[in-house]
C-alpha cells in the first residue's frame, strides 16, 4: 500500500541581541580604545549562519539599543534630520522583530516615535498601552514565516517605567503587569494565527526577586521567569534588562518546556535558540528546541558593515574629542564609594547652580570611572555621568530630606563596632565571597548641608543635619527646595517612596520644575561655561568615628578596586 504521508522538516536559528546600549561598533567612543566585542562582531556571524542553507535564521533584539555610546546619543539629541542611527544599522543587519526598553523610552516621543516609522520590523511592547484606545502603544507581536514554519514573537516591557522615568516621557501611555498581559496575548496569537512556535521577545530580567522583591510582586520588574512558569504556550524566552546571562530550561504550570536565553549586554554575547520543526502533511508532530550562548569576542568585525559606516565613525570620534573645558585635578568615582568625593560634588555643585535649590542629592553613576587632570572633551561627560536623566526641583520637608539620607546610607555603609570593621555594607556567600548589598548608584549624597554620618549606628540612626552649609538653621517642619534626578525622583532606588515615605502620586505633586533637556547635557553646558574647573570635595558631610572610616575605607578599597 503507497504511502502519502508528506514529511517535512525545518531547522530555524533564532538569533537574539539585547541591552546593546549603543555598542554598534567595536571602539569604546568614551574610554577612546578599540573593543573586541560590538554588533559588528556579531553581524559576522549572523551572516555566517544565513549562508547555512539547511537552516532558516531570524534576528531579533530585546531592548535597550538607544542608551549608552555616544554613538547613539548623537542620533539621540544632537542629530534629528535623517534617519536614526539604530534604525539604519538595524535595518542594514536584517532584524525581523525587536522589544522595547526603558532606556529606548528614555529617549522620549521624539525619538521612539521616529524611530517606529524608521524600522523595517515590527517594534514591540504587548504591555504598553495607549491610555486612548486601550490598544498597545507599540506593536504586540510579530508572525515570521520561515518556509513551512509560522512562529509568533509577543514583545514586551518591564512595566516598571512610571517608578523611573517621568510620564512626560512616557506620556499617553499605562504599562501593565508580564504575567496578565502574557496570558491575554497567548490567548489571542493561538486562536487568530495558529503559530507553531511561540516566542517571548522581553526587556525584563530572570530573577523576580531582585532588590528585595518577590515572585508575588504585582507589576513585578523581572518577571521573564514568573511568565514561563505561569502561561503555558511559551516555547522560548528571550530575557534582557538585567545584564546577566542565561540559558535555561523551565517547565510551566502544565509541564511544558520553556526555554529561557538572555545575552547579557554590550554585544558581548548573542543569544542562540535553534529549533527543529518537524510537519506531516501539514501538522506539527514534533518540535526540537536547544539552547545556547555565543561568546563574540571571537568573530572579526563584519568589514562590509565597517565600511559603510566609516565615515559615521569618524564624525563621532570627531564629535566626542571636542574639547570644553580643562580640570585642574583628576577626579575619580571610586572616591564616591567611601565619602566625600569631588567627583559626585561636582555634580552637586552644578545641579544647585542650575536650579538654585537648598539641597542637591547626587550618586556615582559608574563604579570605576575617573576624569583626567587636563583638558576635558565631550567624551568625558560620560564618564561623569552615565545616563541620560533630567533635572528635577522637588519640595521635601527636612524631615523628609533627613530620612532620605538614612535610607542611603543605611543600604551604603556598614554599623562597625570597631576599627576592623567594613565601612561598607557587604553580603557575604557561602564561600566567603563578598559583594557590596546596596548599588554604588544608589550611594545617594547630599550637598547644601551639613551632617555625620555615626558609623557606630544602625541603619536609621546614622545621621545627624547640622544646618545649611550657608550657616543657616535645618529645620525638620520646613519644606526645601531640592535638586534631584529624574530617575530618583520618579521613586528610582526607593529613596523617596520607602525612605522618606512618600507614595508615587505624591511625587508628582512635589515636582515644582523639571528640565526639557538630560542632566549630563546641562553638566557639560556648565563645565564649558567655566572653562577651568578646579573640583573638590566639599566636605560638608563626614563619616564619624574618623579612625574607623580610615581603616575601614583602606580595606574595603582593596577588596573593591585591587583585588
Amino acid at each position: 500500500m503507497e504511502n502519502n504521508t508528506a514529511v517535512e522538516t525545518t531547522k530555524i536559528k533564532l538569533i537574539c541581541t539585547g541591552d546593546v546600549h549603543g555598542a554598534i561598533f567595536p571602539y569604546d567612543f568614551i574610554e577612546n580604545e578599540p573593543l573586541n566585542t560590538s554588533l559588528a562582531q556579531i553581524y559576522t556571524y549572523i551572516k555566517e549562519q544565513r549562508s547555512v542553507k539547511s537552516q532558516e535564521v531570524v534576528l531579533v533584539d530585546n531592548g535597550d539599543f538607544l542608551q549608552g555610546q555616544p554613538v547613539v546619543y548623537y542620533s539621540n539629541y544632537e542629530k534629528h534630520e535623517g534617519p536614526h542611527i539604530c534604525a539604519d544599522v538595524m535595518n542594514f543587519m536584517g532584524y525581523d522583530a525587536a522589544s522595547v526598553g526603558n532606556h529606548d523610552l528614555e529617549t522620549g516621543h521624539d525619538v521612539y516615535d521616529k524611530l517606529v516609522k524608521e524600522f523595517n520590523f515590527p517594534w514591540l511592547a504587548a504591555n504598553a498601552v495607549n491610555k486612548k484606545t486601550g490598544e498597545p502603544y507599540f506593536a504586540p507581536y510579530a508572525i515570521i514565516n520561515r518556509k513551512n514554519v509560522k512562529i509568533a514573537i509577543i514583545g514586551m516591557i518591564t512595566p516598571t517605567i512610571p517608578v523611573w522615568l517621568p510620564d512626560k516621557i512616557w506620556e499617553g501611555m499605562e504599562f501593565h503587569d508580564m504575567v496578565e498581559c502574557a496570558k491575554k496575548w497567548v490567548k489571542i496569537v493561538k486562536e487568530k494565527e495558529n503559530p507553531d512556535l511561540i516566542v517571548g521577545l522581553f526587556h525584563s530580567g530572570v530573577d523576580s526577586t531582585y532588590n528585595n522583591h518577590s515572585d508575588e510582586d504585582y507589576m513585578n520588574e523581572n518577571a521573564s521567569n514568573l511568565v514561563a512558569q505561569r502561561v503555558p504556550g511559551f516555547d522560548i524566552i528571550f530575557a534582557g534588562h538585567d545584564h546577566q546571562e542565561f540559558n535555561m530550561v523551565v517547565r510551566n504550570c502544565e509541564g511544558g518546556r520553556v526555554i529561557i536565553l538572555d545575552p547579557k549586554n554590550c554585544a558581548k554575547l548573542a543569544a542562540v535558540a535553534s529549533v527543529q520543526i518537524k510537519k506531516e502533511n501539514g501538522k506539527l508532530v514534533d518540535k526540537k528546541i536547544t539552547g545556547l550562548i555565543m561568546e563574540m569576542n571571537s568573530c572579526e568585525p563584519d568589514r562590509e558593515m565597517m565600511k559603510r559606516y566609516a565615515d559615521y565613525i569618524k564624525m563621532i570620534k570627531r564629535y566626542v574629542s571636542k574639547p570644553i573645558a580643562k580640570f585642574t585635578r583628576t577626579i575619580s568615582s571610586r572616591d564616591a564609594m567611601f565619602g566625600n568625593s569631588a567627583f559626585v560634588d561636582l555634580i552637586h555643585s552644578i545641579q544647585l547652580e542650575a536650579t538654585g535649590a537648598d539641597v542637591s542629592f547626587a550618586a556615582p553613576l559608574t563604579f570605576d570611572s575617573k576624569v583626567d587632570k587636563g583638558t576635558v572633551c565631550i567624551r568625558d561627560m560620560f564618564k561623569l555621568y552615565k545616563f541620560e536623566n533630567l533635572l528635577y526641583t522637588v519640595q521635601l520637608t527636612g524631615k523628609e530630606i533627613l530620612d532620605y539620607l538614612e535610607y542611603s546610607y543605611g543600604s551604603w555603609f556598614n554599623t562597625m563596632s570597631d576599627r576592623k570593621d567594613h565601612l561598607v555594607l557587604f553580603e557575604v556567600d557561602e564561600r566567603g565571597n563578598g559583594r557590596t548589598a546596596g548599588k554604588f548608584y544608589n550611594y545617594s549624597s547630599a550637598s547644601g548641608i551639613n551632617y555625620t554620618v555615626d558609623l557606630t549606628k544602625p541603619a536609621g540612626e546614622k545621621i545627624t543635619i547640622n544646618g545649611f552649609t550657608d550657616g543657616r538653621a535645618f529645620e525638620l517642619d520646613k519644606t526645601y527646595k531640592v535638586a534631584i534626578n529624574s530617575y530618583r525622583g520618579n521613586g528610582g532606588g526607593g529613596h523617596l517612596t520607602d525612605g522618606s515615605g512618600i507614595s508615587h502620586d505624591d511625587l508628582l505633586k512635589r515636582i515644582i520644575s523639571s528640565t526639557d533637556k538630560d542632566l549630563r547635557y546641562i553638566i557639560m553646558q556648565h563645565i564649558e561655561a567655566m572653562r577651568i574647573v578646579s573640583p573638590k570635595a566639599k566636605g560638608n558631610w563626614k563619616a564619624i568615628p574618623q579612625d574607623f572610616w580610615i581603616r575601614g575605607r583602606k580595606k574595603d578599597y582593596q577588596i573593591m578596586y585591587d583585588n
